[in-house]
């Protein structure tokens, strides 16, 4: 992977964006899995960085209730959640943007002996029929690193059947106004929330990570406009057991600012 030699909030198209993120995670898929496989686990479902579980949250509704249910995992990474939900009796789908990531996911896979299919693809442009669906969802994965997520929302709308649940996780807009790190100094205001310039790093002419930030209202009304009913707004607080740093986040800044949003929409019956 490149070394970047400029970072910060500067304007990337969608197109470089999508490039640059998927050449990161290629890059960092071993490395990440290495850094936070413990926390993650292999075939457990956590929604972000506080440490809470789906088996907790119940976003998608009683484990049980995902039996024999089609399910599709967008922006999967390694896949830990649709395995979750493989082993809830559910038959699951996981897409990643990153090869890497899907190679890591395929690792997990012959360790736990639960197999996933999994599919490389953008999850702005899914190789799947209308209604093909009746979960759809990511734990922090594409909805931060995508630009167009107006496009991204009516894609995920698109292959849910009717009735069926849209639920993802995703950095809380709020934690775009301070600095990205989990000490004291990660509490001072120094950006505009309203700001929705992304973050990115380049190295050279070559853009290499990008993340897309938007407030709450927007997160809100892309989800609507996709033709979905918002059922949940959760902000998720700090688990008291949770004593871990992840990069920017940390139990200082967890127990006094959200820094994990999950939103869920239900397409009309």
């Amino acid at each position: 992977m490149q070394t970047p030699d400029r970072a910060g909030r500067f304007d990337v198209d969608a197109a470089s964006s999508a490039r640059g993120n998927r050449s990161w995670w290629d890059a960092e898929a071993r490395d990440y899995l290495d850094e936070h496989g413990a926390f993650l686990g292999d075939a457990e479902f956590v929604w972000g960085p506080e440490g809470w579980q789906e088996d907790e949250l119940h976003v998608l509704g009683e484990p049980s209730g995902l039996a024999g249910r089609d399910v599709l995992e967008f922006g999967a990474g390694a896949a830990q959640a649709g395995r979750w939900c493989a082993r809830q009796a559910a038959r699951v789908v996981a897409t990643d943007l990153s090869g890497g990531m899907l190679r890591t996911a395929a690792q997990l896979d012959a360790r736990t002996g639960t197999s996933l299919p999994l599919v490389q693809c953008d999850a702005s442009r899914l190789p799947f029929a209308d209604a093909s669906f009746d979960v759809v969802f990511s734990a922090f994965g594409a909805v931060p690193f995508i630009a167009d997520t107006e496009a991204l929302m009516r894609e995920l709308a698109r292959v849910t059947r009717p009735g069926g649940l849209v639920a993802f996780s995703t950095t809380h807009p709020v934690r775009w106004s301070l600095p990205d790190v989990p000490d004291a100094a990660g509490l001072t205001i120094q950006h505009s929330y309203f700001d929705t310039t992304p973050y990115a790093e380049t190295a050279g002419d070559d853009v290499v990570y990008v993340e897309h930030h938007r407030t709450l209202e927007q997160r809100v009304r892309e989800l609507l406009d996709a033709g979905l009913v918002l059922e949940q707004l959760r902000e998720l607080p700090w688990k008291e057991s949770n004593e871990s740093t992840w990069g920017g986040w940390s139990p200082l800044r967890g127990r006094l600012v959200p820094g994990t949003l999950i939103l869920a929409g239900r397409r009309p019956a």
